[in-house]
């Protein structure tokens, strides 16, 4: 009895944990999840970004914090889950730049998103301590297929879609 006295709150404890952040990502999941839309919507991209980076945390985690420093914006009328999508082909191209530099170490980068507004125009910002794009593919970055992965990584789709 005292075993179970002892350990019950505990496993409870962390069962609600567990609960939460099951409900935290399927909240996400479904807030990044926009079915096909053919008209656009207003968007709180704000939110949009911090969805997405739940999706994309299993990406992220082992390799890099995440800084956000969201402004005050206004709602944008766009294709929502397009946006989504951008956002996660560079947030995983982050961490994956990001792995690269840290493999091999127990140390960790940083990814950095942020939102502002520039007089009629929302900014969003993306910025990682990657290796960088090296001057010599810069310009195919944006090509469809183009990749600077080993055979049997990456598709070379990621931002030929976000553009």
């Amino acid at each position: 009895m005292d075993y179970l006295l002892e350990n019950v709150p505990k496993a409870l404890d962390r069962s609600l944990e567990g609960l939460n952040r099951v409900a935290v990502i399927v909240r996400s999941m479904k807030e990044f999840a926009h079915p096909d839309q053919t008209e656009m919507t207003t968007v709180d991209l704000n939110q949009a970004i911090q969805s997405t980076l739940i999706i994309a945390r299993n990406e992220y985690k082992y390799v890099a914090d995440v800084l956000t420093d969201y402004g005050e914006i206004p709602q944008v009328i766009c294709h929502g889950g397009d946006v989504n999508q951008v956002i996660l082909n560079i947030l995983v191209n982050a961490a994956h730049a990001i792995g690269d530099v840290v493999r091999g170490t127990t140390a960790k980068g940083q990814i950095t998103v942020r939102t502002h507004r520039d007089e009629d125009a929302v900014v969003v910002r993306i910025s990682d301590t990657g290796g960088g794009i090296p001057d010599t593919v810069r310009t195919r970055i944006f090509d469809p297929f183009f990749t600077t992965k080993e055979v049997g990584k990456g598709t070379g789709q990621g931002l030929a879609i976000a553009r």
